[in-house]
């Protein structure tokens, strides 16, 4: 852990997952001043990212934490993040007392206690905190992100550094609270989605000027994140960007199964699920979430 943390700032980080998401993080906190080790399950990513940004990368989790005050993560699923913690290269086998993990992955709420809890055991901080605002928000340093933690301490400590790349930055309560947000973020998010797809169908349908119309209701009660940044590319089939289908289907699963859990009613919800199955099925798992509309325009 690095001996000059209480004057100037500056940290020793770790950060696993060099993804559309965790490469433009990880430049963040390497232009913010801090010593940044990368790692990545595919190397060449990782040296990808070096050769870039400087700094240095490790062929093991384990070897990337040594020594890190913070540890941050972003990576695929539930079990990707269990094999990156606690497997046999995981980040545990090396983090020290008095630092802090943090997980920016979308994962499920019990697998964020889960973690808490291994950390605890070995007096490591642990913060989960899904982030929101994609690609896009991750390049421009303008990501929401919504955590959780059994231990205010450690979120303060990890959320000025966070700020490199946040625009909010929030503690929503304890172990898993991060991940229960993000689910509500994503239950809103498809509804919105399918909304405005049947919205900008119709209105092509009746012959109105899309443009001239998102215009018009885009300054009323209409308006919303989706309508401002992704209507016109909706109306123009444009969907090679963005949230990929798959990484939506990943986190309605999370949110259904906790449904499931919970007793919360989801069918619209449910329902969005299912025509993201049907993007799929015609070849669009990379296709950013808005393309629900070509399932309306190419019925």
């Amino acid at each position: 852990m690095s001996d000059d943390t209480t004057n100037d700032g500056i940290l020793q980080v770790a950060f696993l997952g060099m993804g559309v998401m965790g490469a433009p993080m990880a430049r963040h906190l390497a232009r913010a001043g801090h010593d940044v080790c990368v790692y990545n399950r595919t190397a060449a990513k990782a040296l990808a990212w070096v050769a870039l940004n400087g700094h240095q990368a490790s062929p093991t989790p384990a070897e990337a934490a040594e020594g890190a005050d913070i540890v941050f993560m972003c990576v695929g699923n539930d079990d990707d993040v269990r094999e990156v913690v606690m497997g046999e290269q995981g980040v545990l086998s090396t983090m020290a007392p008095g630092t802090t993990l943090v997980d920016h992955t979308t994962a499920s709420a019990g697998l964020a206690r889960e973690l808490a809890g291994a950390c605890a055991e070995q007096g490591v901080g642990f913060v989960d905190a899904p982030v929101s605002g994609g690609q896009a928000g991750a390049e421009n340093g303008q990501l929401t992100v919504m955590c959780g933690s059994d231990d205010e301490a450690a979120f303060e400590r990890v959320a000025p550094v966070i700020a490199a790349y946040a625009q909010s930055c929030e503690r929503l309560g304890d172990a898993g609270a991060g991940q229960l947000t993000k689910m509500v973020n994503q239950i809103c998010i498809a509804g919105v989605v399918q909304g405005l797809a049947e919205a900008i169908n119709f209105g092509q349908r009746a012959g109105l000027d899309i443009d001239q119309v998102v215009d018009v209701i885009g300054k009323g009660a209409a308006q919303s994140w989706q309508m401002d940044n992704r209507a016109r590319t909706m109306a123009d089939g444009q969907f090679d960007f963005g949230f990929a289908v798959d990484w939506m289907r990943k986190d309605l699963g999370i949110v259904l199964e906790e449904a499931g859990r919970n007793g919360a009613r989801l069918p619209v919800t449910a329902l969005v699920d299912q025509f993201y199955a049907q993007v799929q099925a015609r070849g669009g798992e990379r296709w950013d979430t808005s393309s629900l509309i070509d399932l309306l325009a190419n019925p």
